[in-house]
């Protein structure tokens, strides 16, 4: 579904992404790990268009997608949960969600507001509060739910339980695994290595804008992966 072959992106004279590749097959999940400031999020963000490759291309369902606009990446199928959210503070939960519905490209429109309201209904009762009085919790969910409005293929989460309580974590987690049972696609980003494991197929390790370690995500070293990542 998803190819990224030898990726390079700098920031300005910063050379972030040195050579990445990585593949993703479709109704499977894949997780990224690697300490803070190892390119992670560049690679998301070069994947979705907002940070352009200088090196490499992006292959999406086999086609080149190497330096697609984010919207165009959006109607191709990915939805993308990014850290900090990117939940719109002025309207409400139910503009929210309704804002972003649509059918997806393959003309499925499963995921409907109903169903965001039975997965997460918490929101169901704070449809009329504004994204600004959700507690950080309750925007995540938001920000999921409303990733799901628009039927993705691919679903990619950067840290989707950074800062929230372990209680919420857990629910977060939860809505992962019937999100991935569902069959959809995801890429995972997320300081719990360990949960990140439990919830996919596949791992990737980045370590200064490289890959240092990938396979199956129940055979990766534990030993080494915890010295890689610093826990």
């Amino acid at each position: 579904m998803l190819a990224v072959e030898g990726l390079h992106t700098h920031y300005g004279s910063s050379h972030v992404l040195r050579g990445v590749s990585l593949a993703l097959d479709a109704g499977t999940a894949l997780g990224l790990l690697g300490r803070n400031g190892m390119g992670k999020t560049t690679l998301i963000r070069s994947i979705m268009g907002y940070v352009p490759a200088t090196e490499g291309r992006i292959l999406w369902q086999g086609r080149p997608v190497t330096g697609a606009p984010p919207e165009r990446m959006a109607r191709l199928g990915i939805g993308y949960v990014p850290e900090g959210r990117g939940i719109f503070p002025n309207l409400s939960v139910r503009e929210n969600l309704l804002m972003a519905a649509r059918a997806g490209p393959d003309g499925s429109a499963s995921w409907t507001f109903e169903r965001v309201l039975q997965t997460f209904p918490r929101l169901a009762e704070r449809l009329g509060h504004g994204g600004q009085q959700l507690s950080g919790g309750e925007q995540q969910m938001l920000a999921i739910g409303r990733a799901l409005m628009t039927n993705p293929q691919l679903l990619i989460l950067d840290e989707a339980t950074e800062g929230l309580a372990p209680l919420v974590v857990a629910e977060i987690w939860r809505v992962v695994g019937a999100i991935r049972a569902t069959g959809i696609a995801t890429l995972i980003v997320d300081r719990n290595y360990r949960a990140v494991l439990t919830h996919t197929d596949r791992a990737v390790v980045l370590e200064k804008g490289q890959v240092v370690m990938s396979g199956a995500s129940d055979a990766l070293d534990g030993a080494e992966l915890g010295q890689r990542l610093g826990v």
